[in-house]
């Protein structure tokens, strides 16, 4: 996600900065920094020899373009990074720099930067979410009454209320949520194995510095080194493309819901945002947009990640190659979609006249289904179904309102009453269990982040 030109677009610059060539560069670092403590605190290698190879693992000391350049020739960039790593803690320590990188490989480097990475982009992610969930409860108590037509396969189905449709945002905003915190806090974890997974070169000594590692990382102890077991890196992939599709459906109901025809919602106003080149009327929703476009991309990662899991024996043959971008770029999209569909929302204009004049355009039929219900009591389910059917075919074919064919129907008519009809074409009186689900979704906020 280094791109200027495009980058800026789908991507903030803190998500940006978070993937950065100089953050991974910097995550390999303290795994080095990590390696040597703990391989002092095992009696491996004195104190000042671990902190005098930490006091040089710092980013800003390093090029990361010249490390890229040197790194072809080894197929990753940890073996260009220990050359330059030890050169320069040779500068103050002889003795030192003959213990950079011991017992490791270049695998468990990388691995344990990606780790490192995603734990840093995955607060990012959750602190975005955190701020979603916030302003979908808040948009879901405010209008828990306010009426607007419920859409099935595009076409009105029934009323139902604005407040339920955030709540069920909120809901699902919720579950993804905890799914990437369940990734952050319980789903990464230290990679140290050496060569071939077994930490030969460090004897017995291996497991207790493979502990110390692990927690001078702050990362999860694995029970064994995974360089080919890769259902973290795709567990990860999939919970992120959860949350991306989560992000997508929220965005892409707001796009359709500030159609100018539906005119319901709109995104909110800014400088120059959601302009056309061509067309100065133009409001377009820009950032919902670029959300539903980071989503796609995140899906095709996750794919790829998931590719991955199929790797030969004890070393990946260009399946763990094809990890490191694919990871940095669903984690930059993912924070991305959640950053702009927070903004979304957070600044949502709700127009509930238009929701509430979008429910009368079609006449009554919307409603359709409740005059059915009350007509059955009294007439039988399948009479009252053709009759009431009769008369949505009568009114979608340019005749009256439905409670005009409703009351020109003798059998309905005098089955039901004017009295009757007017209530059960009401929409008002026909939203279920809405506000009880809009409470339910409000506990579950109040309960996991409050």
């Amino acid at each position: 996600m280094s791109g200027e030109l495009f980058g800026p677009i789908f991507v903030p610059e803190r998500f940006r900065e978070a993937v950065s060539d100089r953050a991974w560069l910097q995550a390999m670092l303290d795994a080095e920094a990590a390696l040597a403590r703990a391989e002092a605190r095992v009696g491996l290698i004195g104190g000042e020899v671990a902190e005098a190879i930490a006091a040089c693992c710092r980013a800003e000391l390093y090029d990361p373009r010249v490390i890229g350049e040197r790194a072809p020739a080894a197929g990753n960039p940890v073996p260009a990074l220990v050359k330059e790593l030890t050169a320069r803690v040779s500068r103050d320590s002889e003795e030192a720099a003959r213990h950079v990188h011991r017992g490791a490989t270049s695998q468990d480097i990388t691995d344990t930067a990606a780790m490192l990475v995603s734990r840093e982009v995955l607060g990012l992610i959750l602190s975005e979410l955190d701020a979603l969930c916030a302003a979908c409860a808040r948009l879901a108590a405010e209008h828990r009454g306010t009426l607007m037509p419920a859409r099935t396969l595009l076409q009105q189905a029934l009323p139902t209320t604005f407040g339920l449709k955030a709540a069920g945002w909120l809901v699902s905003a919720l579950e993804v949520r905890g799914r990437l915190r369940e990734a952050r806090e319980g789903g990464l974890a230290a990679q140290l194995g050496g060569a071939a997974g077994t930490l030969a070169s460090l004897g017995e000594k291996g497991p207790e510095v493979l502990r110390e590692y692990s927690r001078e990382l702050g990362l999860p102890e694995p029970v064994l080194p995974w360089h080919t077991a890769r259902f973290r890196i795709a567990e990860l992939g999939g919970a992120l493309a959860l949350a991306a599709g989560t992000l997508h459906k929220i965005a892409l109901d707001v796009i359709l819901m500030a159609q100018t025809e539906v005119g319901e919602v709109a995104e909110p106003a800014g400088e120059g945002r959601g302009g056309s080149s061509t067309l100065p009327h133009k409001r377009n929703p820009i950032l919902s947009v670029t959300a539903a476009a980071n989503a796609r991309r995140v899906q095709d990662l996750a794919r790829t990640l998931y590719g991955a899991l199929v790797q030969e024996h004890e070393r990946a043959a260009g399946a763990w190659h094809a990890e490191w971008e694919t990871l940095s770029d669903a984690l930059a999209l993912t924070g991305g979609a959640a950053a702009a569909v927070r903004e979304v929302v957070e600044g949502l204009q709700v127009h509930p006249e238009r929701m509430r004049g979008n429910l009368g355009i079609t006449e009554g039929l919307i409603l359709a289904e409740n005059v059915t219900t009350l007509a059955a009591d009294r007439l039988g389910r399948l009479e009252a179904h053709e009759l009431v059917e009769a008369a949505c075919r009568r009114v979608a074919e340019g005749g009256g309102t439905l409670r005009e064919e409703i009351l020109a129907e003798p059998r309905l008519s005098e089955a039901l009453g004017e009295e009757e009809v007017d209530a059960a074409l009401d929409p008002a009186h026909y939203l279920g269990a809405s506000e009880r689900f809009v409470d339910r979704a409000l506990e579950k906020y109040r309960r996991e982040v409050q």
